[in-house]
């Protein structure tokens, strides 16, 4: 039997509308992308304002949690609003709901955040295919780490956004490390595993590059990351960079399948999440299917 593409959002039905929201933020001013009782965070943050425009308690669903003080440039958000919420957005203006909801939305964060306008941006807002799930529909998240390992590289002006390393680091170790650790493999040895997840995953790309200023970056993508493993990885391969452990070590620790004191994690200020790609709009819904499948 032909798979059958799922049809676009309709309206007229007088049901719920998923709406897709991309955004980027500023982790350092936050503790963290979830919600906590009396704490600033970036979804506690999101939400409020978008509680201010529709006048009722909102909740998103995100494509990956980011820890305190870790930034986003292509974070994911989805939440659902009825079609009377949807239609209502530009208030008896001629404009598209999209543009209505992006501009309230700007007007609202700054309200929230006052001092701290601009450390949440909003790039895009829209209404999403049918079957999109902003966490489950993902094929994976890229995430860069920058490193400089030396004074020379110090800049004051990136200092928010880099790991200032007094060792030096080998580049070719780094690599030879990290690429033992690709492919599906249990990381319980790089993440805090919470109770009843599932810490398998598919490292698609672990990778350090030096670039033409000296900063070595790192690039790290998988099907998705476990509670704190991309500091981890990047907090122990730091160690084989510096010539303390061999390249062989990480995976060594990937089969132990436990944690020491040589588990370190690695600031989380120069981390970004860069990317979340999905698949094409026919192929959403069993994505999201078939990877909540996996993660239960």
């Amino acid at each position: 039997m032909k798979e059958q593409k799922p049809a676009a959002p309709v309206l007229g039905g007088g049901g719920f509308l998923r709406v897709r929201l991309d955004l980027s933020y500023d982790g350092g001013p936050f503790n963290g992308w979830a919600v906590q009782p009396g704490l600033r965070t970036v979804q506690g943050s999101l939400e409020e304002a978008l509680a201010l425009i529709l006048q009722r308690p909102v909740r998103v669903t995100v494509a990956g949690r980011t820890d305190a003080g870790v930034h986003a440039r292509g974070q994911v958000v989805h939440l659902d609003v009825s079609e009377a919420e949807w239609l209502g957005l530009p208030r008896g203006h001629e404009l598209d709901p999209a543009v209505a909801l992006l501009r309230r939305l700007r007007g609202a964060l700054s309200r929230g955040l006052g001092d701290l306008t601009g450390a949440v941006e909003v790039h895009d807002a829209g209404l999403a295919p049918e079957g999109f799930d902003a966490r489950f529909s993902a094929l994976w998240r890229r995430y860069s780490y920058r490193i400089a390992d030396g004074p020379a590289g110090w800049d004051p002006l990136l200092r928010g956004l880099t790991l200032w390393h007094k060792q030096h680091l080998d580049v070719g170790l780094l690599n030879e490390g990290a690429a033992q650790l690709l492919g599906l493999q249990d990381f319980r040895s790089y993440c805090k595993p919470r109770e009843g997840a599932t810490t398998i995953r598919e490292l698609q790309r672990f990778e350090f590059a030096r670039g033409s200023d000296g900063v070595i970056t790192a690039t790290v993508q998988a099907d998705a990351f476990c509670h704190n493993m991309v500091r981890s990885l990047v907090g122990s391969a730091l160690r084989v960079g510096e010539g303390l452990e061999a390249p062989q070590w990480l995976h060594e620790r990937l089969l132990a399948r436990t944690r020491d004191a040589k588990s370190v994690l690695a600031a989380p200020h120069p981390l970004v999440l860069e990317e979340v790609a999905y698949p094409s709009d026919a192929e959403l819904l069993t994505r999201a299917e078939l990877t909540r499948a996996r993660r239960e």
